[in-house]
């Protein structure tokens, strides 16, 4: 009886279970904010937080001193295609160079995983960006989700486990984890400061770049004890 306790433990860890919680937590509110992202006016909570950060009356002009809109573009570029490919790129090829072959495959993977996924789904929901402010940035694919916000998610979150897993210490972990957590946030808010992105686009980009991030994680722990990923 205790063995097969000890089994169930084994298999059963508590990270595991919270990861999946955070999985099926953020599909449930992507699910329901696709349901927002489709209706034929926009939802209230959208419209609102996005009239939040420009001056009442006045939808041109975002909210806070005139260097706050350049700091934000600065930021914003953290989520940038080009960006992301650049930061993944160095990454395997240092992985490479110290021959961790199976670690950088699956940063690779993971990384274009979620870009192929975060096309596909703005694809299949087709909603436009909003015309209720201006734009602060030229944009032309489609709002839903958004894709700066989904791909940093996955960047950043999968980067910071990766480099959690090679650094000793809790409070190292930790940070590293939370300023992947922090840069994914303001990524995804300074979207809604430019105007290019409704507030559920973001939430929505979050909820599946998050869930991805997640299952990328549980994919390395069983490939790393499998010996196919590197540990520490």
């Amino acid at each position: 009886m205790k063995t097969a306790a000890r089994t169930l433990t084994s298999w059963i860890e508590f990270p595991v279970l919270l990861a999946g919680l955070v999985i099926a937590g953020a599909l449930w509110g992507f699910e329901e904010l696709m349901e927002v992202a489709r209706a034929t006016t926009p939802h209230a909570f959208d419209t609102e937080i996005l009239l939040a950060f420009r001056e009442p009356g006045l939808p041109n002009n975002p909210i806070g001193p005139p260097w706050l809109e350049g700091a934000v573009r600065d930021i914003t570029s953290l989520g940038s295609a080009s960006v992301l490919v650049l930061i993944t790129a160095a990454v395997i090829i240092y992985l490479l160079l110290a021959r961790r072959w199976g670690t950088a495959l699956f940063m690779f993977v993971a990384v274009a995983g979620g870009q192929v996924l975060s096309s596909l789904l703005k694809f299949g929901v087709d909603r436009p960006r909003p015309e209720l402010v201006s734009h602060l940035v030229n944009e032309t694919s489609l709002s839903f989700p958004s894709g700066h916000a989904m791909l940093s998610a996955v960047t950043y979150l999968t980067l910071g486990s990766l480099a959690a897993r090679f650094l000793h210490g809790r409070a190292t972990k930790i940070y590293v984890l939370s300023l992947a957590v922090l840069t994914t946030v303001l990524v995804g808010v300074s979207r809604i400061y430019l105007g290019v992105h409704w507030p559920s686009d973001v939430l929505a980009g979050w909820c599946a770049g998050f869930a991805w991030a997640m299952l990328c994680w549980l994919v390395a722990r069983a490939l790393q004890r499998r010996k196919v990923v590197d540990d520490a």
